[in-house]
Formats: C-alpha cells, structure tokens, sequence
C-alpha cells in the first residue's frame, strides 16, 4: 500500500484543526479574551484571560459532598463539610458560642451522655452524607439561594414562630454546607468571598472597606470562671489608619494589659477565658474598664481605641423578677444586693459610657426585653453603639419587628450581629447584608470575619 503524500497528511491534519477550531468558536473566544485582557488593563494578561475563558467554560456542578466531626476551639463536637465541584474542592465548619440565644436555629446534638458529654454530632453528619449531599450533587453552586431553599423548605421542612427553625436535619448540618457551597459559588464566578456575597445581596461592588477589628481581651460570663457577670470585653482601634495599623495596635493593648492585670492581682491573675480573653478573679464591670483604661494609655494609645462590651445579659436574667438582672449570679444564692431592674442598669450603662471610652454594647438586655433596648438607644444610642445579637439572632423576623419597634419607640437597637450559627445557612447571611444597606442597622460580622481575640 502506497504511504500517503506527507503534504496531503498535513492538509488533511490542518483541515481537521480548523474544522475543530470553527465547530467551537476557539479563535473567536480566545480574541475576546485578549480584548477582555486590554478593556480592564489587567497587570496580569495570561491570568485575567485564563480566568475569563474558565467562566467561558461549562457551568460548574457540585461533583461531591462529604461531612465529618471535627472539635471547636473549646474541644467540642462540630460539623465539617467538604464540597467538591469540577473547579476543585471547597470545606467549611459550623462555629458555635458558649452562650446562645433560645431563638437561634436549632443545632443538631446526638444527646448521649456517655459521648462527648451529649455534644456529639453524628446525627448532623449522617444528615449532611445521607440527605444533603445526595440532593446537591450536579447542582450549580452560584446558585445559593435555590440550594439553601432546598436544604432549609424542602429537605428539612420545620417551622416555628420565627421561620424555617432546621429541626430535622439540624443547623449545623445545613450550614456547613451552605457555607461550603458558598465558597465553591465564589471560585465559580471568580472573585473573593466578600465579593460573592456582596453580589448576592445586590450590594455595590465598586469599593470595599475593611471592618474595624475588635479584640476580646477581658472573658466573664459564661467565657470565664471568674466573678464577672458580663462576658466580653473589647477594644476597638477606631483611630488606626489602616487594618495593620489596627492590628498592631490591638495586639500591643494586649500586651500591655496582661503586664497591667499581673501588676495588679498577681501572675496567676493573666490566665485566659474561653475565647482568649485575660480573667481576672475580679467582680466589679467597672473595674474591668479601668484596667483597659489604663492599659489603653499605657501603649501610648489614649484618644485613639475605645472599649466595647458584650453583657450577654440573658445570662444573668430571671423572668418574673421585680430586679431580672443579677450582677452576682455566678455566686448563687446571694443576698440580692447586685440585682437590678431594666431601668437600673440602664443607668449603669450610662455611667459607663460617661466614665469611659465605651463605643458599643451588645446584648445589654434580655432577649425579650425589647422594650428596654428601645429606651436604652433612644437614651444613648447617639454616642454609644447598641447591638443586638440575642435580641435578633440574625432573623429577618426578629429584625423586622426591632424596625417596627424602632418606629413607634424612637429606636430598638443600632446594629446586629451577622451570626451565621444563629440562623443557619448563608443566604440569610446575604439578606440580613442586603437589609443592612437599607441604613436602618449597622452591621457587625462575628467569629472568624470579624472578631478577633489575640
């Protein structure tokens, strides 16, 4: 058999490369890039035009969703979620306060005493593996909304009062992957997370700011075994010029007050809480702000960080009482000295932000006493930031009712706390970001995008 010609090999192999070339518009879609490449100046040409021609791609579906117990910070059993798509693999796990508000979602715990002290979280996992994940495979992960709609109405169902309340599968099931989804929704579409769910939310994306951080750097309450009834005390570096700046800042009133509190009570006094918090052995609120004081000063940072507080007030609560609020109530039964009615520490409130650079206090009431918040903003919420977490919980409901509220008593509270433990999955995470814009609330991102403990 005669070889074939090598020029008519070659015509037939370029003939193949074109048909191939025009059967998928290769040429025409590597010139829009290029022209995408030189419309945006991109820095990085090659990089800008690999990213446009990966969004040029086919959609990208969720391949793989696998769960698994991990243990929180404080050794605890939580849920950890991995999802895969065909871009790559994305995790997430589900955090979780030691104090929580009654209408936070509903987590999911085994309930057997013999494990992990009845915290154990096998259920939520088989729930994620066995229910979820099943359900998630080939689905868009840009889509979030219609995912989460799947997990929360649909695959779980329960309702209560305040909505979707994630019984049956449990909120930490659901938002694990939730958040796992949302971080594959990211990659997707090719821009950072913030980015994400700020074009979820309909947000303006042209500018971004980074939050003012703030350092829990005194645990009472349920964070510490000291005497202090409220539960965090914070320093906010307001007067720093950017994140390092106030990183630095932070982080150097850290110092400086551990060498203060050992000055002071002793070494064994520079122990921490919970949440990495010092815990002094001392029961006066105040005198947790004097140390901060002094510490604030003594970095040589007077006039440029101010104090903010998270009373974690329903932990000291008793409904019913004529006086609600115990500031004794870790040393119980005592002689009812320390309690105090809503009006009362209202005006303790007031004494502290008068005596102190206090800028913010969450939680100062009970998570029903919306009244009292109501009084207490429309007292003092033009100099002091009144946030409610417990209060609203990240609940579109709840938060709407504050605005009802706010209407007919002046105001109910300045801000809230963007909890995604509280409610369970990231698309109320982008409507409470979406209300925010509204100008009604003054939004504060907790856990790991906000809150930093040194």
């Amino acid at each position: 058999v005669e070889a074939p010609d090598p020029d008519v090999r070659m015509a037939q192999s370029e003939a193949a490369v074109q048909q191939y070339l025009d059967k998928h518009k290769v040429q025409a879609l590597v010139e829009d890039a290029i022209n995408d490449a030189v419309k945006q100046q991109a820095d990085d040409p090659a990089l800008h035009m690999a990213r446009y021609l990966e969004r040029a791609a086919g959609k990208v579906r969720i391949t793989k969703v696998h769960a698994r117990m991990i243990l929180d910070s404080r050794g605890n059993p939580t849920v950890e979620c991995d999802v895969t798509t065909s871009k790559g693999m994305y995790r997430a796990a589900v955090p979780s306060g030691a104090s929580t508000g009654i209408y936070e979602a509903m987590e999911l715990r085994d309930g057997v005493k013999e494990e992990y002290m009845g915290k154990g979280v096998s259920q939520a996992v088989a729930n994620v593996n066995g229910v979820i994940g099943p359900a998630l495979i080939g689905l868009d992960p840009t889509q979030q909304k219609e995912i989460d709609e799947l997990m929360v109405q649909r695959l779980d169902g329960t309702k209560n009062e305040w909505g979707w309340c994630k019984k049956k599968l449990g909120a930490n099931a659901i938002l694990a992957a939730s958040l796992a989804v949302c971080k594959a929704g990211a990659d997707a579409t090719g821009v950072p997370l913030y980015e994400h769910i700020a074009r979820l939310a309909g947000n303006p994306t042209d500018k971004f700011f980074l939050p003012v951080p703030a350092f829990n750097v005194i645990n009472g309450g349920s964070h510490a075994g000291n005497k202090l009834a409220m539960q965090e005390f914070m320093i906010l570096p307001v007067g720093a010029t950017s994140f390092a700046e106030a990183l630095r800042m932070g982080t150097e009133v850290y110092h400086t007050l551990k060498a203060v509190i050992k000055a002071k009570y002793g070494q064994d006094a520079t122990n921490v809480g919970d949440e990495g918090g010092f815990a002094p052995n001392i029961q006066d609120n105040a005198e947790g702000l004097e140390l901060l004081t002094q510490a604030i000063k003594q970095a040589g940072f007077e006039g440029r960080l101010q104090i903010g507080m998270d009373v974690a007030a329903s932990e000291f609560f008793t409904k019913g009482a004529e006086q609600p609020y115990d500031l004794n109530f870790k040393n119980s039964p005592n002689d009812g000295s320390a309690k105090l009615t809503p009006a009362a520490l209202g005006e303790l409130y007031a004494k502290f932000a008068s005596d102190f650079a206090v800028c913010s206090i969450e939680d100062p009431f009970d998570q029903d006493d919306w009244q009292a918040y109501a009084e207490l903003t429309a007292k003092m919420g033009d100099k002091v930031q009144i946030v409610g977490d417990d209060l609203l919980v990240t609940n579109p409901m709840r938060v709407a009712k504050g605005t009802l509220l706010a209407a007919a008593c002046s105001c109910s509270c300045a801000g809230y706390f963007l909890g995604i433990w509280a409610k369970g999955y990231c698309s109320l995470l982008v409507l409470l970001v979406a209300l925010s814009g509204d100008g009604d609330y003054l939004l504060l991102i907790t856990y790991c995008l906000l809150l930093i403990t040194p």
